[in-house]
This record gives structure tokens, sequence and C-alpha cells, in this order.
């Protein structure tokens, strides 16, 4: 019998050595040959780690103009809405925090070349509520926000139906260091017109790809709540034929299902994720047959490494890592992944679910592996889980404090409304001047760790 410790948290995050991009040959997995090479061993580098996977190469906004978010407002000059429709490349900064109301709407990322840099807003930093993000351009960052639709005044199957922050057909985006909650679809999700053209290749490029989800929170989408399909408390959909997918450093926690669904034909790679009290399934990979009508099933790729399962009390007793249904095999390749119920007792890796004849097909070797990634093992992941996930680790809000001291502790449960939390929250309006003297404009790190606002610092503290 195995028993995970389960580490406290403290609010603002305290150093933890690790390595998400090393110097390596291409598909070495972690710990294959001694220990990793460190990137860095300061805080502010962990916070704003270079883009990883398949969607390194964006750049997202860097080199274009600087456009100034200077209200709260849900539209019109000076809005977040404003600054992501503006054509051509632009970085996104604040010069307010505070939270936006989207009215039950959703924004839309249609233009490319875009870094939203939500750690550029004073202390709290950046919240919309009511709303979500639909990113639908390439070469797109965002950074350091936090995005809590809620049942925005829904009722029971009757309520708007939002993703957190969701890709549709786009590459090259990478979502880091947002907290995601409370989403009544998923959390946060890949997806994408399931057949565009003729051959698997063709679709891979019609759905999104080279897409990286890195160092998130992704947690508490709501159950019970305005989903016309019922009960929907889900963390991430990877639609089917979406390609390049990472998946990474992330924490799902409160989530029933997806986390995260890989869909038909989906080749991803899943890496030093903390999953906790997951309902009925935690990763699991599904084609259904009558929404790939007469088309033949075409095998999935799943590489899993160093990743952690913890049930919790909403979990279901026996639940495997990984489960499979439908139609149609996964082809799989596991290592170093760390399953134990809310007791600490061992999980099984693998299971299905339904009478299917789908399959999952063992490798022996990664099938998908971004170059130079080196995989924590899995016995450091919750201690850099919990203290790196999330918006603003410098900064956090009172909701993200709640969600980690809950892992951190075995506590918490799936929800119906963000009423059970405490309710959407309420911040006044902060503001602070943006000096493009204080940042890599290039990168959007700050040039000196002081740079980044955070509420002992505005209260004088």
């Amino acid at each position: 019998m195995m028993k995970l410790r389960h580490f406290k948290i403290t609010v603002l995050a305290t150093l933890v050595l690790s390595a998400w991009v090393a110097t390596s040959a291409p598909g070495q997995v972690g710990g294959a040959s001694g220990p990793p090479t460190l990137v860095s061993k300061d805080a502010v580098s962990q916070w704003f780690p270079a883009p990883m996977g398949w969607a390194a190469e964006t750049k997202g906004g860097a080199g274009g103009q600087v456009i100034l978010v200077t209200n709260l407002d849900a539209k019109g000059p000076g809005s977040f809405r404003a600054a992501l429709e503006t054509k051509g490349p632009r970085i996104v900064a604040f010069e307010v925090g505070g939270v936006i109301d989207l009215g039950a709407e959703t924004l839309k990322v249609a233009e490319p070349y875009i870094t939203i840099a939500g750690q550029t807003a004073p202390s709290p930093g950046i919240t919309l509520i009511r709303g979500g993000i639909d990113i639908t351009a390439h070469d797109v960052i965002v950074q350091h926000i936090r995005v809590r639709p809620g049942a925005a005044g829904g009722s029971w199957r009757k309520g708007p139906d939002f993703d957190s922050i969701s890709t549709v057909g786009a590459y090259n985006v990478v979502i880091d260091h947002c907290s995601l909650t409370w989403g009544t679809d998923e959390n946060l999700s890949a997806s994408g017109p399931r057949f565009t053209g003729s051959t698997p290749e063709e679709w891979r490029k019609g759905a999104s790809h080279q897409v990286t989800f890195s160092n998130n929170i992704i947690a508490e989408s709501l159950a019970h709540s305005g989903h016309p399909k019922g009960e929907h408390s889900k963390g991430s959909l990877i639609h089917d034929n979406a390609a390049d997918i990472l998946i990474i450093g992330n924490l799902y926690a409160h989530n029933y299902e997806r986390n995260p669904l890989f869909k038909g034909g989906v080749r991803g790679t899943v890496v030093n994720n903390l999953i906790y009290n997951p309902g009925q399934r935690a990763l699991h990979y599904n084609l259904m047959a009558n929404e790939w009508g007469a088309t033949a099933p075409v095998n999935g790729h799943l590489t899993a490494v160093g990743n952690v399962l913890r049930g919790g009390q909403d979990t279901a007793q026996g639940l495997r890592f990984l489960t499979i249904g439908g139609q149609g095999d996964l082809d799989y390749f596991g290592r170093d992944n760390l399953m134990v119920d809310r007791w600490g007792s061992s999980l099984d890796e693998l299971g299905s679910y339904g009478q299917t004849g789908a399959k999952i097909v063992k490798h022996g070797a990664p099938l998908d592996w971004p170059a130079g990634l080196i995989a924590l093992p899995s016995l450091q992941v919750e201690t850099h889980v919990l203290t790196h996930a999330g918006a603003r680790p410098w900064d956090r809000d009172a909701d993200d404090v709640r969600i980690l001291a809950d892992v951190a502790e075995g506590r918490g449960e799936i929800i119906d409304s963000e009423d059970e939390t405490g309710g959407y929250p309420k911040h006044a309006m902060t503001k602070r001047a943006f000096d493009p003297a204080q940042w890599d404009l290039a990168t959007m790190r700050p040039k000196e760790a002081n740079v980044l606002d955070n509420g002992a610092k505005a209260r004088g503290t």
C-alpha cells in the first residue's frame, strides 16, 4: 500500500526546485538519466516559464503594439473586449485590477498574434465572471487571469453553456498559469471540427492543434447547473482529432468527469498533473461511433507520465487512472503515474466503462513527446502543483487559496453553484500605470520581482 503525503501550502508560493524544460534528447522522459537540469531556481522564472510543447514556438503578440485595458467595462473603449478585437500583433496589458462582468456573454479571440498578460494588472489581478473566452485564432498566449463563469443567473438545465476557456480550431496556443473554475460546460478545452478534409492528417489540421495547457487550476466545474444536458461537471474536453496537445503541471480538482477526456483520434501528452477528487472518471478516452458515422475509427495516442491521482469524498470506489469506452482503440504509454484513493490505498491504472470492444494498446516508449521536455518524478508533483499552479501565485485570490488548501488537506467537493463557495468575487477596482520599461516585452516577464503587485504591497506591508 502506497500513501501520498498531503502537503500544506502558504498563500504566497514558496520555491520548489523543478525542471519543466531542460536540455535533453527529444523523447527523453524525466529520471531516465539522472537528475534533470534546472532552468532556474528563482520563483519568478517558475511563474513565467518559456512556452512548452508543440506550441513552444509561438511568440503571441511579441513585437506588436501594447494595448492598455483601462477600465473593467464589458465592452467599449479601454475594455478587455476592445483589446481582444484589435487587429495585428498586440500585447494586452492592464492598468486596472478587479472583476469584469461579461453579462452572460463569451469573449472571442479571433485575431491572431496576441499575448494576454494578466501579470501586469495591479492586485487583485483580473477576474472574468458570468462568461468565458473562445479562441479561434492562432499564436495566442494567455497568462495569469482568472475566469469564473458560474451559473450567471440561470436555472437547472436553462442557463448559459460556458467553457471558462476553449480553443476552437485554433493552433499555436498557450494557456498558462490561469485559474479556471465554475464552468457550466468544461473549464478548459481544445475543440474544433471533427472532420476537415478527407484524411486524418487534414482532420488534425482542422481541429485544435499545437496547444499547451500548463500550470492552471481547473476546478469546481458546476454539476447540476444550467447545461441543457443536465449534470455537467467537466474538467477538460480534448475534441476528436485534436493533435499535439500538451497538458502539463495543472491541478484538476472537484470535476465529476473529463480530467481530462480525450476523444476519438486525439494525439496528446499528459504530464505532471495533480488530479484530486474526480467523481466518476479521471483521465478517459472515448470515440463515439454515432459521431463518427461511417468513418472508420482512428486510434488515439496518449502518453501519460508522472501524474498523480488522489481520490476525495466524491470519487467513485475503485476508480481507475485511465478508462476507455466507445469504439476505437487507444495507443497508450504510461510511466510513473501514482494513483491512490482518499485513504492512501493504491488504485489500478487502467480500466473500461460500458460494454465496449475498444482496447488500450500499451507501448514501451512515449508516442508523442515534445523535444526538450523532462518530467518531474510523481512524488514531487503534488508539492510543485500546489505551489505553482493557477493565476498570480504571488497574489492569490480567496477562491484559489481555498481550493489549494482543500486539496492539500483532502477536503472539498463537487458543487452545483458558485453560491456554495460564497458567490462571485467582489473586488473594488484598483489602478496602476503600466510601465513598459519594467517588462521584457518579448516574454512579458518582469525585469525585477518587485514589479509584481500583490495585496500585501497594496496594503503598504
